[in-house]
């Protein structure tokens, strides 16, 4: 099957047919993968890295190590989540070879919320309340935020989540419980009015 014919069969072939056919030798499968899920990928990598000029090639990197480990995953997970898995292992990785440096300045991106719209014709408000949710979580200690962003924004579970980061279901939540009770008062110091409620920055991301 030639590139084209494929990339337009693609999309009728599942993760783990395209991950397999990869494996297999097929030249274009993997490409066909990075496709389908680059942008959650780089959404995952944006709220999880502390130095956002460095998101792309946080991505590059964990591709890499997927075309490159491919063969070895056992298909016991969704593809996806190996992939997310092996994102934010990396971006863990490079923060921890980080730690030592000065923290980079970060900047919200505004190319992720600019789409949003609000049904009444103003999509301003939340715009704004995206904005504020992703300066609290990126305010958030990495590890913290991993995890929360893994289970209240990329919908994972708390025993997923910990699979997904290798460690304990109880660090994971004890983490989470850190990290919604600091986005719930950095939230109201940026808002300053109300309190949100804890789970108000789920409703602000986008898939």
């Amino acid at each position: 099957m030639g590139r084209g014919q494929f990339a337009g069969a693609a999309h009728m072939r599942s993760d783990a047919e395209l991950l397999a056919a990869h494996v297999a030798g097929d030249r274009y499968a993997f490409e066909a993968l990075v496709l389908r899920h680059h942008p959650q990928l780089r959404r995952l990598a944006y709220l999880t890295s502390s130095h956002l000029d460095d998101v792309d090639d946080v991505v590059q990197e964990a591709l890499f190590k997927a075309h490159r480990t491919a063969a070895t995953f056992r298909f016991d997970c969704a593809v996806s989540s190996w992939l997310h898995r092996i994102v934010v292992n990396t971006c863990l990785d490079r923060l921890r070879r980080a730690r030592s440096r000065p923290a980079a300045a970060h900047y919200v991106d505004l190319v992720h919320v600019d789409h949003l719209h609000d049904p009444a014709g103003d999509p301003a408000p939340r715009v704004a309340t995206a904005i504020m949710v992703e300066r609290a979580l990126l305010q958030l200690p990495v590890e913290q935020r991993a995890a929360v962003v893994a289970v209240d924004m990329q919908g994972y579970s708390i025993a997923e989540t910990a699979r997904l980061l290798g460690v304990a279901e109880g660090t994971i939540k004890s983490r989470c419980a850190r990290a919604r009770a600091k986005l719930a008062r950095t939230l109201q110091y940026f808002d300053g009015d109300e309190p949100q409620p804890a789970s108000a920055y789920r409703g602000a991301d986008h898939p």
